[in-house]
C-alpha cells in the first residue's frame, strides 16, 4: 500500500534519521521496511492474529513515507549504518526502486525477485489492497465495508462512468485507494477478516522470515 505518510509522522521519522547512528538508541534487531502506515498496520494485525509479539521479538515495522525513501532507511538500518537484520514489503510498481536501493546498499547485484525474497523483501501484486481483496473475496470485503457504514459511498463509486462495468475487485481496490486515509483505516479491518489459511503470500512469507 504505497500511501504517503502524513507530514507530521514523516517529520518524526526524518528527525530519527538525522540522529547519530547509535545502536543502543534503537532496540530492534530486525527492521521491516514498508512503504506506508497501512502496510505497517496490516502486518502488525497479522502478527497479532498469529499470536506473535513483535516488540518482544525485537522486530520493528518501519513505514518510510514512500518507496523512494528506501535509500535513506537502508543507510540508517542496513550495512552502512546499524547493520540490523532487514526485511521489507513493496507494491509491484515499486519493485525496481526497492531492488536498486538494495543493490546500492551492498546487498547484492542484478537482484531478481527470488533474490530479493531470499533477503527478506517481498512484492505485493499489484499492491496490498489487491492481495487482501483477492484473498478475502469481493463479497467478504463488501461485508467489511458495510460494517463501517461505507457501503453507500462504495455503491456511488460503482455507478461512476469510469468504474461502471469494472469487476467488483477492481472497484473495491479503487475504493480503498480513495478517500484520504481509507487505506489506513481498512488495513487492520481487512486482515482481521482474513481466513488465516488464505493469507496473501507476501505477508505470509514476510512474517515467516522475521
Amino acid at each position: 500500500m504505497g500511501m504517503e505518510m502524513p507530514r507530521d509522522r514523516w517529520a518524526g521519522v526524518q528527525a530519527d534519521l538525522d540522529r547519530p547512528l547509535e545502536a543502543e538508541a534503537f532496540s530492534a534487531r530486525t527492521v521491516v521496511l514498508v512503504e506506508g502506515i497501512s502496510d505497517q498496520l496490516a502486518l502488525e494485525a497479522l502478527a497479532d492474529r498469529r499470536g506473535r509479539d513483535l516488540d518482544a521479538e525485537n522486530v520493528s515495522i518501519v513505514p518510510m513515507g514512500g518507496a523512494t525513501n528506501i535509500g535513506s532507511f537502508l543507510d540508517r538500518f542496513g550495512p552502512p549504518g546499524l547493520d540490523l537484520r532487514l526485511a521489507g514489503l513493496c507494491d509491484a510498481a515499486e519493485e525496481g526502486t526497492f531492488r536498486r536501493g538494495l543493490e546500492r546498499a551492498g546487498l547484492g547485484s542484478n537482484l531478481t525477485r527470488s533474490d530479493m525474497e531470499s533477503l527478506g523483501f517481498y512484492v505485493c501484486v499489484a499492491d496490498l489492497e489487491d492481495e487482501l481483496i483477492r484473498s478475502l473475496g469481493a463479497a467478504s470485503v463488501e461485508q467489511v465495508v458495510d460494517s463501517q457504514g461505507d457501503l453507500g459511498p462504495f455503491r456511488t463509486l460503482q455507478r461512476e462512468p469510469a468504474w461502471r462495468g469494472r469487476t467488483d475487485e477492481e472497484q473495491l481496490r479503487r475504493f480503498m485507494g480513495s478517500g484520504g486515509s481509507r487505506k489506513i483505516r481498512y488495513a487492520r479491518l481487512l486482515v482481521d477478516a482474513l481466513d488465516l489459511s488464505r493469507v496473501p503470500r507476501p505477508l505470509d512469507l514476510l512474517l515467516a522470515h522475521v
